[in-house]
């Protein structure tokens, strides 16, 4: 997804089934306020039907959505913006009046 599709909600039958994370939010309910999770379409289990599972789930305590209690989703924001270079802090010019290595200290 392009880094411009972040920032806008879309509703729950748009989003895709094919186990992309993305943000979900979710309805208010009796069990607690209306919150946002990240999420995927899975089947969590050979002998369930597929559901929207959040990321941060574990094999002990699964953590599942059913499309009635999530109200949009929105693609996640890509991990680099796009303005940034491929160029890494190492080809950088060293800062002025700073000295290359570390004269005191641990050094980490």
């Amino acid at each position: 997804m392009k880094q411009s599709e972040f920032g806008t909600w879309r509703p729950m039958v748009s989003a895709p089934r094919d186990g992309t994370r993305v943000l979900v939010a979710m309805y208010a309910s009796e069990q607690g306020p209306a919150d946002v999770d990240v999420a995927r379409w899975a089947h969590p289990k050979p002998s369930r039907d597929a559901c929207w599972v959040a990321s941060d789930s574990s094999h002990d305590c699964m953590i599942t959505y059913e499309e009635a209690e999530l109200a949009f989703w929105m693609p996640l924001p890509a991990s680099q913006p796009q303005h940034r270079t491929a160029y890494s802090a190492a080809v950088l010019p060293p800062v002025p009046g700073k000295p290359d290595e570390e004269t005191g200290g641990s050094g980490i």
